[in-house]
């Protein structure tokens, strides 16, 4: 009876949706597409209540949990518009007319598997309890012997595989190595066969030495590279007596082009003050000489040349000034400042 009322309020809500729409009416109905949707959903009731009726007789468990089961309808609304506009799924019938049946027919397919579900339980429990054919339960095996694939053997069979070795009665059975073993020996070999093939006969890669040399190469670029950068980091705090003959010879140069016109081309002194007796005006300490030479004594009309030399350069200039330090030129320039 309830399956009937849900067909009954199913096809009211239809008949309302039809009829909502001015110029169709009862004609929404009659379409054949709609007619063959609503014998659908006929025959399928029809067969829900006959298979409904079918469980309910089999057992009483069964009605009780049918009468428990909620119906859930979800009637939608009357749509006031629908059909009136062009573009449809079936042409000529209103699309909520057609989604509601097929909701509907679909609705009692689900319902249909369930009761088919539902008596084919209640036959298999009746099945189930003939005497004499209850399964044991399978022995619980853990995911350790799994993977081993590790199994136990009765007495026959561990004699079966005793392989005579015994070791203060430990036997050695010939038992099958775990899969997992077996699979990394493979992928071993094949894995020694790629590498002799890519280092020792390809040479596609290079070999431990060769990457080391590799390596050393690319340090000695870094290092040679960063030295390059930190010889300009040098200021009047850590600058340091430069000795090298090569680097006082390119200090000489800058001397010469720079440094000559006013403190001559021997040191000896023009406008300038002489840079070769041990008098000096503003210090004739190293870090003095690079700081005097770096930010100049506008007030005696020398420059700064920290804008002109690098701070190597600066370095390698004042390395040559202490290296001019008893030098005997001609015609030298008296002394100015004080002794160190």
């Amino acid at each position: 009876m309830r399956s009937i009322l849900t067909f009954i309020i199913l096809f009211s809500s239809l008949t309302a949706s039809s009829q909502s729409t001015p110029g169709q009416g009862y004609g929404q109905l009659t379409h054949p597409v709609a007619l063959l949707l609503l014998s659908v959903a006929a025959g399928l009731l029809l067969a829900i209540i006959i298979l409904g009726y079918t469980v309910l007789a089999a057992t009483d468990i069964f009605r009780e949990r049918m009468k428990k089961l909620p119906i859930i309808l979800l009637l939608p609304a009357a749509s006031q518009t629908a059909g009136a506009q062009s573009g449809n799924v079936v042409s000529g019938l209103p699309d909520n007319v057609f989604y509601m049946l097929l909701s509907v027919i679909a609705l009692e397919l689900l319902v249909l598997l369930f009761l088919l579900q539902a008596l084919r339980v209640l036959t298999g429990i009746s099945g189930k309890r003939k005497p004499g054919k209850v399964k044991a339960p399978k022995p619980h095996v853990s995911w350790m012997d799994r993977l081993n694939r590790t199994r136990s053997v009765d007495a026959a069979a561990e004699t079966e595989a005793d392989m005579g070795h015994d070791y203060d009665g430990i036997r050695e059975l010939n038992n099958p190595t775990p899969p997992w073993w077996r699979w990394g020996f493979y992928f071993s070999m094949v894995f020694a066969v790629v590498y002799l093939w890519r280092y020792h006969v390809t040479h596609a890669a290079p070999l431990q030495l060769e990457e080391l040399d590799i390596a050393n190469r690319k340090a000695a670029a870094a290092k040679e590279e960063y030295l390059k950068n930190a010889a300009n980091n040098i200021d009047e705090h850590s600058v340091t007596l430069i000795t090298d003959a090569a680097e006082l010879d390119a200090a000489r140069k800058v001397f010469s082009t720079n440094c000559a016109a006013c403190h001559g081309p021997e040191g000896q002194g023009l406008v300038g003050p002489n840079l070769t007796d041990p008098y000096w005006l503003h210090g004739g300490k190293v870090n003095e000489i690079f700081s005097t030479i770096k930010y100049g004594v506008p007030d005696k009309g020398m420059k700064s040349w920290k804008d002109d030399l690098s701070p190597k350069q600066i370095a390698q200039l004042t390395g040559f000034i202490r290296s001019l330090q008893g030098a005997k030129p001609a015609n030298p320039k008296d002394a100015e400042g004080q002794k160190e």
